[in-house]
């Protein structure tokens, strides 16, 4: 495999988006690294007859080398988190993130509900980077039966880190552990399950986490 090598003046100074905003460049950049990663899809909700969700996917990854010499600000999209999926119901897809339009990286897929049909939702896709990377997927959804009470799905990991815990519950119903958001930039929800056949007792799943627009600012 070849390798390429690229040289850099020294490191100027760094910037991190968590929001939509506007990328100025400072005085005496000439070259920017930036990671771009998609938002966190949300984690499926729980169904009857003891059948938990499947985790919300991560946003995807664009890493790429830009020259901004003749450059003076860049419009940065961040992908808003994807919504939980309430009881019974999916996950919602996290929002694409860009800058401008030199690269840009898509959200990752909801977490399917349990009792569907439906297969696994997928990872998000970095694009025009000079890495591109594919947003973990969550686990698939669940079902079991009174003896057979699956955990549910966790989040799937970005290129920052993993996602949230899905929904615990013991046999007896004496411990509950509602799932969590998404825990690194881009990564997914973990998912809801049910105890019983209840109504009370189905949990949705938890929201994914927002995207990121990272950007390393080079003399």
């Amino acid at each position: 495999m070849a390798l390429t090598k690229i040289k850099y003046n020294g490191l100027l100074s760094t910037q991190s988006f968590t929001s939509s905003g506007t990328w100025t460049k400072p005085a005496g950049c000439q070259k920017v690294k930036v990671i771009v990663t998609g938002g966190g899809g949300g984690g499926g909700g729980g169904g009857n007859n003891y059948n938990a969700g499947g985790g919300g996917c991560a946003g995807g990854t664009a890493i790429k080398i830009i020259d901004v010499s003749s450059v003076s600000s860049v419009s940065v999209t961040v992908g808003a988190a994807g919504t939980a999926g309430v009881t019974t119901g999916n996950g919602g897809a996290g929002g694409d993130s860009s800058f401008g339009s030199y690269c840009s990286a898509t959200g990752g897929g909801g977490g399917i509900a349990a009792n569907t049909s439906t297969s696994r939702a997928n990872g998000g896709v970095g694009s025009n980077g000079d890495i591109n990377i594919i947003g973990g997927q969550g686990d698939a959804q669940g079902g079991g039966g009174v003896n057979d009470e699956p955990t549910a799905g966790i989040g799937g990991t970005s290129f920052w880190g993993g996602g949230g815990q899905g929904t615990i519950t013991n046999h007896s119903g004496a411990a509950n552990l509602v799932g969590t958001t998404g825990q690194a930039f881009g990564s997914g929800g973990g998912a809801g399950r049910n105890l019983t056949a209840a109504s009370g007792e189905q949990h949705g799943g938890a929201v994914g986490k927002a995207g990121v627009v990272y950007v390393e600012e080079y003399a």
